[in-house]
């Protein structure tokens, strides 16, 4: 895969994930999971990383919960992700509308 394509699916994957984050808490391996179903081939290695640098922007919230005697980290969309996903949504639908003109 060229590294444009990769870059492209890396923001097609953080819109995935602040979608889901509005919806409901998630952690890793579920939004691993769901990204798998959308035909996104995404390691532990790339996801986890990626959740990070978008707590660390300010686009989710993090939070420790006690599960089955574990912590697992769950995330939640932040204010600033909303506002975020919002623009992905109006820009994609943009998109979508254009690549259906023929």
């Amino acid at each position: 895969m060229s590294s444009i394509l990769r870059k492209l699916f890396l923001g097609f994957m953080q819109v995935h994930i602040l979608y889901h984050a509005q919806q409901e808490p998630i952690y890793g391996v579920y939004m691993m999971e769901e990204l798998k179903s959308h035909g996104y081939d995404i390691s532990a290695g790339t996801l986890y990383p990626l959740l990070h640098r978008m707590a660390s922007a300010g686009l989710l919230a993090k939070e420790d919960r006690l599960v089955e005697g574990k912590i697992r980290k769950y995330y939640l969309i932040t204010p600033q992700g909303e506002i975020v996903l919002e623009e992905a949504r109006a820009k994609a639908e943009e998109l979508v509308d254009e690549l259906r003109e023929k």
